[in-house]
C-alpha cells in the first residue's frame, strides 16, 4: 500500500511512527519542508502548492489520510484537487474530524446517529468538510471524529510542569479525550475496513477537565492549581469556545465495527503511562 498524508501534524506523525511499516511508500504535505524534522522514509511536499510531484504522488496513493482543517472557503484539499481526485480510481480516504461537530447536548450521551449541533464556525466548517469528502468519495470516506487529543509532549503532566495548567471549573461540563496511540490504532483499523462510515474516536470515560489536572498533579506529587470559575476566568475567545460543546461521546461503534481495543480507555491509564515514560519529570 502507498500512503499520502495531507497535513503531517501531531496525530499523522504518530500514525507513521507506529504503522509506517505497513506501507511501501509514504508521502505527506507540510507548510515548509525545509523547517520539518523529517520522519525517516517520508517524502515531503509543500502545501498549499500544486507541484507536479505532489499531484503524482497522491494520485498514485492507495490511502489518503486527511488532517488539514477547513477554512471559510471549504476543505483546502478538495478546493485544490477536486478534478484530480474525481478523475482517479477509488482509494481509501480517511478524514480526521472532531467530536465538536455534535455541539451542546447538555452532557447527554451522543453517538454517530445523533444529529450534529455544530454551533461554532469552526465546527460547522468541519461538518461541511465531512460531508464534502463523503460526497467526493461517493460515500466511501472514513470519517474519524476525534476527541481531545493528548499524548507524548501534549498532556496535563507537561502543562503542570511548565506552569501553564489551569483548573477551569464549569459545573456540569464534560469532555472526552483520546490518546494519540489510540488514534493511530483507529486510523489503521479504518485503512483495513471495507467501505466508508463515521466513527467516534474517544475514550470510555468523559470527565470534567479539572479532574484530569487534579489526577496529573497527584501523580506528580504536587498541589493542583487553584480552581477558577469559568464565568470569571480570564481566557482567550478560542479557549472559552471549547466549553460551548458539552456531551458524553460513545465509542461503541468504533469497537464494534472497526474492532478497536483502546490501549488507554480512560485518562487515568493514559496519564500513568505517560508519567512512567518520563513525562512531566
Amino acid at each position: 500500500m502507498r500512503l499520502f498524508i495531507f497535513g503531517l501534524g501531531y496525530s499523522a506523525r504518530h500514525f507513521v511512527g507506529r504503522f509506517g511499516g505497513a506501507f511501501s511508500h509514504i508521502a505527506a504535505t507540510v507548510r515548509d519542508p525545509a523547517k520539518q524534522n523529517n520522519l525517516a522514509g517520508v517524502e515531503l511536499h509543500r502545501f498549499p502548492g500544486n507541484d507536479h510531484d505532489l499531484v503524482a504522488r497522491f494520485r498514485d496513493a492507495d490511502v489518503l489520510l486527511l488532517s488539514i482543517p477547513p477554512d471559510r472557503t471549504g476543505d483546502p484539499v478538495l478546493a485544490a484537487f477536486t478534478d484530480a481526485l474525481a478523475a482517479e480510481r477509488g482509494r481509501k480516504a480517511i478524514y480526521l474530524s472532531t467530536v465538536g461537530v455534535y455541539g451542546d447536548h447538555g452532557g447527554a450521551w451522543v453517538d454517530e446517529s445523533t444529529p450534529a449541533r455544530a454551533g461554532l464556525d469552526r465546527t460547522r466548517m468541519r461538518l461541511a468538510a465531512e460531508q464534502a469528502w463523503v460526497g467526493a468519495t461517493r460515500g466511501e470516506a472514513a470519517i474519524l471524529r476525534l476527541a481531545g487529543i493528548y499524548g507524548p509532549g501534549r498532556n496535563a503532566l507537561a502543562t503542570l510542569r511548565a506552569g501553564s495548567a489551569r483548573r477551569i471549573v464549569k459545573p456540569g461540563q464534560i469532555f472526552n479525550r483520546i490518546h494519540v496511540d489510540d488514534i493511530a490504532s483507529a486510523v489503521m483499523a479504518a485503512v483495513r475496513h471495507q467501505g466508508g462510515g463515521t466513527w467516534n474516536v474517544c475514550d470510555d470515560e468523559p470527565a470534567p477537565p479539572q479532574d484530569v489536572i487534579a489526577y496529573a498533579a497527584k501523580l506528580m506529587g504536587v498541589p493542583p492549581p487553584a480552581a477558577e470559575a469559568f464565568e470569571t476566568a480570564e481566557m482567550s475567545a478560542m479557549a472559552r469556545s471549547f466549553y460551548a460543546g458539552n456531551a458524553r461521546v460513545s465509542n461503541a461503534r468504533l469497537k464494534r465495527e472497526l474492532g478497536v481495543t483502546l490501549a488507554f480507555p480512560t485518562y487515568r491509564q493514559g496519564l500513568v503511562a505517560l508519567w512512567d515514560a518520563g513525562e512531566g519529570r
